[in-house]
């Protein structure tokens, strides 16, 4: 999804200009957590520095859109991995040119998507990786944070929490914990309002984040608003799905079902021979492989008989409970939130979200809004999420 993803960036900066003026500031009373380990300034970048930098990824309209120089920050900071231990992960700050943007700016923690490569998280500041999406993000106004997630950057030598709630929710928050005191630190002209968004994986991460902060950690950070695009909030309806009806059967798409399933394995201790997982023909590649196997065909002609038939009975209750600790959906939230969704979304089912609608508003949620993007796709669908953001965050200062 990456060509698909940066050439819809393109589209939507090339059709929102979002101004910033100052706005009211919020002090934060409460002592939070001190995270931050060191903060490495990768990349100072003029405009016309950066508009040459992104050319090759972005194309020649980058120019039109690209209002200001960056500085990129790696940030290392600590945080806990899903099984209690301390380690230490990175992402990637952003912070635009206080010249362009003399008045405070606001905070946005961007969650990126699905990558398979290491060199395309936030940090690394790679032309077609995340952090290029994040500086282009700073250039119209905002200081942007984009967390690494575990298993990426300072971490890559742990597996990385694919679609794990607290997993990725704890990175992103502890990422925003250690920008704050560099922000702090480097006397950056913050106006103390935090937007957060994602796409995906990121939508997922997104929404769990959200949930963390409001619940946990309410008074660390003036949550505005929050842009959710085709995440997979209802984990059980999903895996229940894809393990007893027909799916996409794309090798990529399968590639990810697999990674979530070895994830959960790991992180509850489950401890299964990819046997018990997989067809006999495909356990051994899965095995050897783990989440860079490619397999098409349907979903259900990968897993094995055993699995389906304890998901769809219900009797396996250890797996089962694994994947509903990873629910995401039913739950009240306060922030004001936007669930971006194409109906026709083979990925990420689209049920996904109208499900989490449907719970949020079953418990009072009124400031949640379904966004459906009539016939897209998953890759199609982006332009819809990035213009209906920024618009939405534009509106929300």
């Amino acid at each position: 999804m990456k060509t698909s993803f940066f050439k819809y960036f393109i589209i939507s900066f090339t059709l929102v200009i979002v101004t910033w003026s100052c706005s009211k500031t919020t002090t934060e009373n409460d002592p939070q957590p001190v995270v931050l380990v060191s903060s490495t300034l990768v990349k100072e970048l003029t405009k016309e520095q950066l508009i040459t930098t992104l050319g090759s990824s972005l194309g020649s309209q980058a120019s039109l859109f690209i209002r200001s120089g960056v500085k990129q920050y790696k940030i290392v900071y600590k945080t806990k991995n899903t099984d209690g231990t301390e380690i230490q992960a990175s992402g990637a700050l952003i912070i635009p040119s206080s010249s362009v943007f003399p008045d405070p700016l606001p905070l946005v923690s961007y969650q990126h998507g699905t990558i398979f490569d290491d060199k395309q998280a936030p940090s690394y500041f790679t032309a077609d990786g995340e952090g290029t999406i994040a500086s282009v993000l700073a250039t119209i106004g905002y200081i942007v944070v984009a967390p690494d997630y575990i298993g990426y950057g300072s971490s890559n030598n742990l597996p990385h929490t694919y679609e794990h709630r607290e997993g990725l929710a704890s990175a992103s928050l502890d990422m925003l914990r250690a920008a704050k005191e560099m922000i702090a630190k480097e006397k950056v002209n913050w106006n103390k309002n935090l937007f957060i968004a994602g796409y995906s994986e990121g939508g997922y991460a997104t929404m769990s984040l959200q949930k963390k902060i409001e619940e946990e950690a309410p008074s660390e950070f003036n949550l505005k608003a929050s842009s959710c695009g085709a995440g997979a909030y209802n984990k059980s309806l999903s895996f229940k799905t894809l393990a007893t009806m027909p799916s996409s059967g794309d090798p990529q798409h399968n590639a990810s079902y697999i990674w979530v399933l070895l994830t959960y394995d790991r992180v509850y201790k489950l401890n299964r021979p990819m046997t018990d997982y997989f067809a006999a023909v495909y356990a051994a590649q899965i095995q050897k492989e783990q989440q860079n196997a490619r397999i098409s065909g349907s979903l259900t002609t990968i897993l094995s008989d055993a699995v389906k038939k304890g998901v769809n009975e219900g009797t396996d209750t250890a797996l089962l409970n694994a994947v509903k600790d990873n629910d995401v959906f039913d739950w009240k939230p306060k922030t004001p939130t936007q669930l971006y969704h194409g109906t026709a979304d083979k990925y990420v089912p689209y049920f996904n979200s109208q499900t989490a609608f449907d719970a949020m508003q079953k418990r009072g949620a009124s400031n949640v809004q379904l966004i459906p993007i009539q016939g897209g796709d998953h890759g199609s669908s982006v332009q819809s999420f990035l213009l209906g953001t920024l618009s939405f965050f534009g509106n929300s200062k």
